[in-house]
């Protein structure tokens, strides 16, 4: 498992101590977003949908230490938006490690090689860095070509520099499991810490909105990924998230362990889906209805959920709270999974649909990106 024993030991010891304080809900995982702002616009992703306004502005490092001292979870993911944009980034970096919060600076690589200077290298930091197939089946995911290259690059510059790497991939309905496996044996031949999978979530502002997999398409194509497993495989993921990926693991979803923070403020009720935004971090735990989410729930905007950030937190508090997923985790960890063909349940069918995606991204968009970029 791609996962620093220091960063175990901690997130172990927290998630104890709010067991032993009787503490149902507490967050795991910080999601601070920091702008919106983008370098590219890819098919499944809407954030830079929003006004150009909205794009534009940036929270400041105050607002961002404050509102991890408010939510208080051991880690700290920084997505976007590509963060390498906003102005401070690395005094947003510095004042995190400064807190002793383990950070995964969520970036695309475009900027990643070019902005290596501005930190240094701690074992509080880790570049995670998009990567959503090898060559073409990367660019075509992120509507731009040669966008892999580069990320690569950025790749081998941040750990010839001593840095944290880890990557993160989406998948939708167009992934060939032969293709995520070759790309599973490049990242791991690059020597990256940790590799973290998830399916994508159904963004309602996303511009290609027939490509999500469906639940079953999702359990069907992670078990054709890891039919064929490496051995040198290493995720920086609960290794109960991934048999419940493979349908192997029933979780259900934990919307408040990866609530959100961004520049509306807390953002109802999770990081996949937006139903408005509170002042205070208390206010989003007290007042949000948490019945209301969650595939048990009934919710049509739950029903097809199986993301990390849902589901991943649930792994975690019941590899640390439970006896059964302690034992399960350890086996996994000392044994490995086995193969799925051994698997009697769900049966696998393919789930790749043929078809393109336009490389490169609307004009509309690139002139308010390209404006913000200059900024840098």
């Amino acid at each position: 498992m791609g996962v620093p024993v220091s960063q175990m030991w901690t997130v172990s010891r927290y998630v104890l101590t709010q067991r032993l304080l009787g503490r149902k809900r507490y967050p795991l995982v910080l999601m601070l977003e920091p702008l919106f702002r983008c370098n590219l616009a890819c098919a499944g992703c809407g954030k830079i949908q929003h006004p150009v306004d909205v794009l534009r502005k940036e929270l400041t490092p105050e607002q961002c230490f404050a509102a991890v001292d408010e939510c208080g979870a051991p880690i700290v993911s920084i997505p976007g938006g590509e963060p390498l944009l906003h102005s401070r980034i690395d005094e947003i970096v510095a004042g995190l490690i400064k807190r002793k919060k383990y950070i995964y600076l969520c970036t695309n690589g475009l900027l990643l090689e070019k902005h290596l200077y501005k930190f240094e290298s701690s074992p509080y930091l880790s570049f995670s860095v998009h990567i959503d197939g090898v060559g073409d089946v990367h660019d075509q995911a992120v509507c731009r070509k040669g966008v892999y290259e580069t990320a690569i690059q950025g790749i081998k510059a941040a750990l010839k520099a001593g840095f944290r790497v880890t990557t993160n991939s989406t998948f939708f309905r167009n992934a060939d499991p032969a293709h995520v496996q070759e790309m599973f044996d490049e990242l791991t031949a690059l020597g990256v810490e940790g590799m973290m999978v998830s399916p994508g979530y159904e963004y309602e502002k996303a511009p290609d909105q027939n490509n999500f997999l469906p639940r079953e398409q999702t359990v069907s194509l992670f078990q054709q990924v890891f039919s064929k497993a490496g051995k040198a495989w290493r995720f920086n993921q609960s290794p109960l998230f991934l048999e419940f990926l493979k349908g192997r693991w029933d979780l259900e979803c934990t919307p408040w362990g990866n609530p959100t923070y961004n520049l509306f403020g807390w953002q109802k009720p999770c990081y996949l889906v937006d139903e408005g935004h509170v002042s205070s971090f208390q206010e989003l735990m007290d007042l949000t209805d948490w019945s209301k989410y969650g595939r048990a729930s009934g919710n049509p905007k739950c029903t097809n959920c199986m993301v990390h950030s849902g589901y991943e937190a649930t792994a975690v508090q019941q590899t640390f709270t439970t006896w059964r997923g302690f034992w399960k985790t350890t086996k996994l960890t000392l044994f490995g999974s086995p193969a799925t063909s051994d698997y009697s349940g769900t049966p696998i069918t393919s789930s790749r649909i043929t078809g393109t995606i336009p490389i490169e991204p609307p004009p509309q968009q690139l002139v308010s990106l390209e404006v913000s970029e200059n900024r840098d």
